[in-house]
């Protein structure tokens, strides 16, 4: 029975973090299609109202600040690489098909990671996998009425490749908070550097830093916490392809709060990713 309530307490917890992760490409876009905000400053409130916020935290319960500048600068990196590609990508693109494209990167790169790391490689998980793949394969194929800008691909490419990485390194966390504190504050130190040399082209609005702001400190802070407080509990090809749930829950939202388009093709193409993550995911209950 303990067992049990761990396993549901585990999945409430994998799932409000993947919500979270799908909500900024959402927030993103909503404050990039103002033409109010500009990457760099979204980027730079983003994760310094979440760097603030976790040092607000850190400072109630223990009534000091602890900030090591003398190590762990690789996650931070890869956080601030992430957001900032991000944000430009979005400049110009969906936030479901932008967000499909992030994780389906981060698939790839997360899969080469375990077959490195030599986790077992099943028939099932690659059969679930392929499919998944192929749903996403199915969406993105160029159609008549579907255009893609191959730089800001280029740049969503590389904010997934970043994710996965900050992932992989958050297996490694002893403490959640501590490391998702640790990062944010060191990757806004990052971000504050390039915002300087991007100064003369800065520019927002009380509702796009409200947007920037929402999204560093809920759904980008909180949120990177329940992650990484879950991600040692799973293995890494698991911590992959349920990410692909991502684009869906995105697209969903995209629907419901962007307008953007519902088609067949996406009904089609969630089926099929749904599928193969349940089939990735699922195992045979031991007599």
């Amino acid at each position: 029975m303990k067992n049990k309530s761990l396993d549901i307490k585990l999945t409430f917890l994998t799932f409000l973090a993947l919500f979270s992760l799908s909500s900024n490409p959402v927030l993103c876009r909503m404050a990039m299609v103002t033409n109010q905000i500009d990457a760099v400053s979204f980027t730079f409130f983003r994760i310094l109202s979440g760097a603030i916020f976790l040092l607000l935290i850190y400072f109630y319960k223990t009534k000091k600040f602890d900030l090591n500048l003398r190590n762990n600068y690789l996650a931070p990196f890869m956080l601030f690489l992430y957001a900032i590609t991000f944000s430009f990508s979005y400049e110009n693109m969906e936030a479901g098909i932008g967000t499909l494209i992030l994780f389906a990167v981060v698939q790839l790169t997360m899969i080469f990671m375990a077959f490195k790391h030599k986790e077992s490689l099943t028939l099932q998980k690659v059969f679930g996998i392929v499919l998944a793949f192929a749903g996403l394969a199915y969406l993105l194929y160029p159609k008549e009425d579907f255009s893609l800008s191959f730089f800001h691909s280029f740049l969503m490419i590389i904010s997934g490749v970043a994710w996965a990485f900050y992932t992989l390194l958050g297996k490694k966390s002893i403490n959640a908070f501590s490391s998702t504190k640790d990062n944010f504050f060191k990757a806004s130190l990052m971000a504050l550097v390039f915002m300087i040399f991007y100064f003369n082209h800065l520019t927002f609005d009380s509702y796009t830093l409200f947007l920037a702001v929402f999204s560093g400190v809920v759904t980008s802070a909180l949120g990177y916490i329940i992650w990484y407080m879950v991600l040692p509990k799973m293995d890494i090809l698991t911590a992959g392809v349920l990410q692909l749930l991502s684009p869906v829950i995105a697209i969903i939202l995209g629907i419901l709060v962007l307008n953007e388009k519902l088609s067949i093709e996406l009904f089609t193409s969630t089926f099929i990713i749904l599928f193969g993550i349940f089939i990735t995911l699922f195992k045979k209950k031991s007599k």
